[in-house]
């Protein structure tokens, strides 16, 4: 959502909870607002009214963790679709070219397992292990908040940019994962040192979100 959504996002969640019989706060709209901030207005409209549909959840007034459930589906949701999107690329593309896909977080786990190339050139018998290893780190960035320090590309096997550089020709562009508008956006804001952090604002919420719905996932 753009900043111009947070008065009707406001009034959304007045109209919302008071037909549960609740009333708003300043501080339960900004945890409201710091928890769905990231998701389009008429993702969250769509998803309040699914809610309230809802056979089971829909009984209890939502709460911002059945929003991203409802928009964004669990952590393990998340993770599953986010190394299918991973697979399919590094099966597509190979690892001769830089990419930059439309999910940091994807970035992060990546590099985490060594890069680009090594995940390209993994053993075909050794993908079940790095799956595992890919969606458990997933679901922590996941859970941990939003990344502020990325890898703004994943770098393939080819010559460095000053090779280039030198012959007067341009690096080659990177090949673009997803929605290339996002992608766009991961490789204007990532970082060159490859170092990650997480921001601290919003970081236990987002931590309280994927807790609620990983204890949810386990009673299921």
């Amino acid at each position: 959502m753009t900043p111009q959504d947070r008065e009707p996002f406001a009034q959304l969640l007045t109209d919302v909870l008071g037909f549960y019989g609740q009333t708003t706060s300043t501080f339960a709209l900004t945890v409201w607002w710091e928890a769905c901030r990231n998701l389009e207005f008429s993702a969250v409209q769509r998803a309040l009214s699914r809610h309230a549909m809802d056979p089971d959840r829909g009984m209890f007034a939502p709460k911002p963790a059945d929003v991203v459930r409802q928009v964004m589906g669990t952590p393990t949701d998340r993770a599953a679709r986010a190394w299918s999107i991973t697979l399919d690329a590094a099966s597509r593309v190979g690892a001769y070219s830089d990419v930059v896909f439309d999910d940091p977080i994807i970035h992060a786990c990546i590099e985490d397992m060594g890069g680009w190339v090594a995940l390209c050139r993994t053993d075909t018998d050794r993908l079940s292990y790095l799956q595992h290893r890919f969606t458990e780190a997933y679901r922590a960035y996941s859970n941990r908040g939003d990344l502020t320090q990325y890898p703004r590309k994943l770098v393939g096997d080819r010559s460095p940019d000053d090779v280039y550089m030198a012959r007067g020709l341009p690096p080659p562009k990177p090949v673009l994962i997803g929605d290339p508008a996002r992608a766009q956006l991961v490789l204007t804001n990532g970082s060159t040192s490859g170092r990650l952090q997480i921001t601290s604002m919003g970081e236990a919420l987002h931590g309280a979100i994927g807790l609620i719905e990983s204890k949810a996932e386990d009673a299921a």
